[in-house]
């Protein structure tokens, strides 16, 4: 989900995250009250009932509702009210993503001094989003920022340092800037050095250092580092690989909202890594992620729709989730979409609907769908007839091990169906799909294999042996 650009999406949210405990500070207080006050015209009880609303302090979490608020008091001139509606406008929470709308109100606030807004003003003009790109112009709000004192000008001048602006890129400098405001508390920074040690941008590789970092911002709140150290100890790295503590790590920054995090949390569920197996809770955090518009989640989700996992089994539910995931782009969500419209499962059945999200997803390299596409061109279901489109598609597949695949290239080159016939491939790629095969598939295939054999000569058949052995020795099994 490209929005504007990698940097400006990049660093954004880890300027954001040390801003929240601001917000949720002001959201306290009698919900009644703020409601009155705020309806009066009070800016300052705008400004806390929209935090109320958006941190789900005393009333039910509503984005929309927090930006209304925000807004009111932004026009009275509230400066944080003003960065957290442009906030609002970067991550499209209760109002449309709009860059352009988000600089305009940082601006009024970093005008009114408000240090993080001219830090994310200063990294618009560098990313060019919703603002010209403007590198003196991004200087001018970091050095803003920088004069007010405290650990964030360490942090603001460790980017500046790391980013080609005005000054020459100097990666060392920038650990320096940043490894000072990391030791003074400043999250973002201690999350910005976890990363730098977990990629070995501008330090030397390290793991165990990276842990350290996100450590120290994950225990201050921080739902992005919770996540990290998660995966830290789910994959064993910069730390002994302990399924309970990530799970322990990926609840934490779950419950702060992190979707990917409680699309980690669901799947530990789901395969009882670090607490028990549970398909139900294991649905709900998909779902949470899922509702936040994460693809793996809704085909997550979806899948436990279609068999019935942790929720009633109900097929339009499923083709629900797996077409939200599937216009995000996900390759198994195309797939199965494509399967539901074969089989009229969820949705009617349609099977130039189904040629259509086979194609997408067998585009992505999905050999599944890459088989099924050529099976609708051997059929001509959904799609014109034709064998030679059908036998592209069977390689495509058959080349990534997909044993079905195999078998119908193999009988296209017996049958010379899309491909000049050629004995010697047929048993080839029959060959490969045998070893993959198993029961009454196996006897099947294994037969018509044989029987292909008898059509070559000695010669051509220990040449497509050894053509079958060498394959195999390139292309281990998973």
């Amino acid at each position: 989900m490209n929005r504007t650009s990698p940097g400006y999406l990049r660093f954004i949210p880890l300027i954001l995250v040390s801003l929240t405990a601001l917000a949720c500070a002001a959201a306290s207080g009698d919900i009644k009250t703020l409601t009155g006050k705020a309806t009066g015209g009070d800016p300052e009880a705008q400004y806390k009932l929209g935090s109320a609303y958006s941190f789900g302090e005393g009333t039910r979490p509503d984005y929309a509702e927090a930006a209304k608020w925000y807004r009111r008091a932004a026009e009275q001139g509230h400066a944080v009210a003003q960065l957290n509606l442009g906030m609002a406008y970067t991550e499209g929470r209760g109002v449309p993503m709009d860059p352009t709308e988000a600089a305009m109100w940082y601006r009024k606030a970093a005008e009114q001094g408000i240090r993080g807004a001219q830090i994310v003003l200063g990294i618009a003009y560098e990313a060019g989003a919703g603002v010209p790109q403007d590198y003196v112009e991004a200087m001018k709000w970091y050095r803003a920022a920088a004069k007010q004192g405290s650990a964030r000008p360490h942090y603001n001048l460790g980017m500046a340092s790391d980013k080609k602006l005005v000054v020459p890129q100097d990666h060392a400098k920038a650990i320096t800037w940043y490894r000072m405001a990391a030791k003074q508390g400043t999250r973002g920074a201690q999350i910005v050095l976890g990363i730098a040690y977990e990629e070995g941008s501008g330090v030397l590789q390290d793991d165990a250092e990276a842990v350290k970092w996100y450590r120290e911002a994950a225990q201050q709140g921080s739902a992005i580092s919770q996540h990290k150290l998660g995966m830290a100890y789910d994959k064993g790295q910069g730390v002994p690989r302990d399924p309970a503590e990530a799970a322990k790590w990926y609840r934490m920054a779950a419950e702060q909202g992190h979707a990917v995090a409680q699309l980690n949390l669901g799947m530990a569920y789901t395969e009882g890594q670090g607490i028990p197996k549970d398909p139900t809770e294991a649905a709900k955090w998909y779902r949470k992620a899922a509702e936040q518009g994460n693809a793996a989640a809704q085909y997550d989700l979806g899948v436990a729709y279609h068999s019935g996992q942790g929720v009633p089994q109900e097929y339009a539910e499923a083709a629900k989730w797996y077409r939200k995931a599937a216009e995000q782009g996900n390759a198994a969500a195309q797939y199965d979409l494509g399967v539901a419209y074969h089989n009229g499962q969820g949705v009617p059945q349609d099977s130039a609907e189904a040629a259509k999200w086979y194609r997408r997803a067998a585009e992505q390299g999905n050999a599944a769908a890459q088989y099924d596409l050529g099976v609708a061109y051997h059929n001509g279901q959904g799609v014109p007839q034709d064998s030679a489109e059908a036998v592209k598609w069977y390689r495509k597949a058959a080349e990534q091990g997909n044993a079905a695949a195999q078998y119908d290239l193999g009988v296209a080159y017996h049958n010379g169906q899309g491909v000049p016939r050629d004995y010697s491939l047929s048993y080839f790629w029959l060959s490969l799909s045998v070893s993959r095969s198993t029961g009454g598939i196996f006897t099947k295939r294994a037969q018509f294999r044989d029987a292909t054999a008898k059509k070559l000569t000695r010669e051509q058949l220990k040449k497509a042996q050894q053509m079958t052995r060498e394959w195999e020795a390139k292309h281990p099994r998973k």
